[in-house]
C-alpha cells in the first residue's frame, strides 16, 4: 500500500477498524522491504522474529539502537539528509538517513496534521528560538528538524530570540502590531518556552511592558522533565501564560526524531492523539505484553512513513498509558493516551531538556 494513500484520509477520521487493517498492510510492507534493504534489520528478524497477523505482532526495535547501529535502506548516495537525536554532551545520538521520498513524505504527514488544529492557511509565524539553529540543512539535531518543519506553517517568520537567547523585544512588539488582528502561530520547544519567553514576559510586565497574545496559537514539544523538576505542571504552564499575555489556544505535541513526521499533537482535552499515520502500543515492562485501558506501560509507536531506514516500528523509552480509543470528548477519531515520564535510568532526550541540561 502506497503511502499517498494515508495521505487521501483526513487524519482523524478512521475507526479502529478501518484504520487497523490499512495500518497493518502498510506496516506488514514496510517490514519486509527494510528485511529486503538493510542487513542489520534482516539480522534481527531472523533470529527469532515469527510473521505477524495483526499490528500489535509486528516486529519492533528499541529506539536506542539507532544509537548503535547504522541502518538504513537505501543506498548511501540516495541520502538527502541525516538527522541526528537531541543529546546532552557525552551521549551517542541517534543518527537517521532519509532519501527524498521519506523526507517528503514526513512534511506533507506533518502539515496535514497540523492544519487539522490550526487550519489549512499559513500563518504568521513567531519562532521562539535563535536562527543559527537550522544553519546545516543536511545534518541538524532534532531541534533544528523542528524549527525547520514547523517553519512550512509561517507566511512571515520571525525568531523572537537572538543567538544569545535573549528575547528581542522590539521585533516581537513590531512584528504584533504588523499583523494585528492575524491569528499568529507560535512554535517552540517547552523548555525554551518557558525560560526565554514566559520569564521574560513576566519581567517585562513589571516594567509595564505587556503583550496582547490572545489571538495566538502556541504548539510546543520536546519534553517536560525539566520543568517538572522546577515543579512546573502543564496546568501551570497553561495558566500562567494566559495570566502573563493572554494566550489560551496551546497545544504540546509528543514526537521523536527517529519518526519524524508523525507527530501526536495534544487536543482542547489535553490528550494526545495517533493519526492515520501511526499508532501507539503500550506493552509491559515484563513480557512486552499488551496493556489495556489504563493501565502504564513502555511506549511502542508505529508509523507509516518510514522507507530509507526501519523506523517503522519502535519500543520508546517513555512511560505512557492509553485513555481510549474512538471516543475522546473532542471528537477525533483513534487512540489517545498520555505520557507519564521516561523508563528508570534512561538517558534525558527531549530537545527541551537537553537544552535545559547543557545539550544542543
Amino acid at each position: 500500500m502506497e503511502f499517498e494513500s494515508f495521505l487521501q484520509m483526513e487524519p482523524y477520521a478512521l475507526t479502529k477498524g478501518e484504520k487497523e487493517k490499512l495500518l497493518f498492510q502498510r506496516l506488514r510492507e514496510l517490514t519486509w522491504h527494510h528485511r529486503e534493504n538493510c542487513s542489520a534489520y534482516a539480522r534481527i528478524l531472523d533470529s527469532g522474529w515469527a510473521e505477524p497477523s495483526c499490528c500489535e505482532e509486528l516486529p519492533f526495535l528499541p529506539v536506542r539502537l539507532f544509537k548503535e547501529l547504522a541502518m538504513r535502506s537505501v543506498p548511501p548516495e540516495a541520502v538527502v539528509k541525516t538527522m541526528t537525536s537531541s543529546g546532552t554532551s557525552g551521549q551517542a545520538v541517534s543518527r537517521i538517513d532519509l532519501d527524498r521520498t521519506t523526507a517528503s513524505n514526513q512534511q506533507k504527514a506533518l502539515v496535514k496534521i497540523v492544519s487539522s488544529f490550526t487550519g489549512s492557511g499559513r500563518m504568521p509565524m513567531i519562532l521562539i528560538d535563535c536562527p543559527s539553529v537550522v544553519k546545516d540543512r543536511r545534518m541538524f539535531s532534532a531541534r533544528g528538524a523542528g524549527i525547520l518543519g514547523f517553519s512550512i506553517f509561517g507566511a512571515k517568520k520571525l525568531y523572537a530570540l537572538d543567538d544569545e537567547m535573549r528575547l528581542d523585544v522590539e521585533a516581537l512588539r513590531e512584528f504584533l502590531q504588523v499583523h494585528q488582528g492575524k491569528t499568529i502561530l507560535l512554535f517552540g520547544f517547552t523548555f525554551m518556552v518557558w525560560k526565554h519567553f514566559y520569564q521574560e514576559l513576566v519581567r517585562l510586565s513589571s516594567s509595564g511592558i505587556t503583550f496582547d497574545l490572545s489571538g495566538c496559537i502556541l504548539i510546543h514539544g520536546g519534553g517536560w522533565k525539566k520543568l517538572q523538576g522546577e515543579a512546573v505542571s502543564q496546568r501551570d504552564f497553561h495558566d500562567r501564560l494566559r495570566e502573563v499575555c493572554g494566550l489560551s489556544r496551546i497545544h504540546d505535541y509528543y514526537g521523536m526524531v527517529e519518526q519524524t513526521g508523525c507527530i501526536y499533537m495534544q487536543c482542547e482535552c489535553g490528550h494526545l492523539h495517533a493519526s492515520v499515520f501511526s499508532d501507539v502500543i503500550v506493552r509491559r515492562s515484563l513480557d512486552f505484553g499488551v496493556c489495556g485501558v489504563g493501565e502504564p506501560g513502555i511506549l511502542q509507536v508505529l508509523s507509516t512513513i518510514p522507507e530509507s531506514y526501519p523506523g517503522h516500528s519502535l519500543l520508546t523509552e517513555d512511560e505512557g498509558v492509553l485513555l481510549g480509543e474512538d471516543d475522546c470528548p473532542c471528537g477525533r477519531k483513534g487512540k489517545y493516551f498520555k505520557v507519564t515520564g521516561r523508563l528508570k535510568h534512561a538517558e534525558l532526550r527531549g530537545c527541551s531538556d537537553t537544552y535545559a541540561a547543557g545539550g544542543q
